[in-house]
């Protein structure tokens, strides 16, 4: 068993979460179903992918925000 760790924002109508430990994300009409999504579909991507080595284990997780000129 892995422990993963995502992230989660709204995006129009959706609730979208990006997986940290592989190149895999989700999304859902909420919270929770975007959370169950995600975790199928990293299960699916597994599936399809023996390489469990790509599976980065994250110990520690912050999300910030910092402001760019553009």
């Amino acid at each position: 068993m892995h422990s993963l760790k995502y992230i989660l924002y709204r995006e129009g109508d959706y609730y979208v979460s990006q997986c940290l430990n592989v190149e895999v994300s989700s999304f859902g009409t909420t919270v929770q179903e975007s959370i169950d999504n995600l975790k199928e579909a990293v299960e699916l991507y597994f599936e399809d992918n023996d390489e469990i080595n790509t599976f980065r284990t994250i110990n520690e997780a912050m999300i910030g925000e910092t402001f760019i000129n553009v």
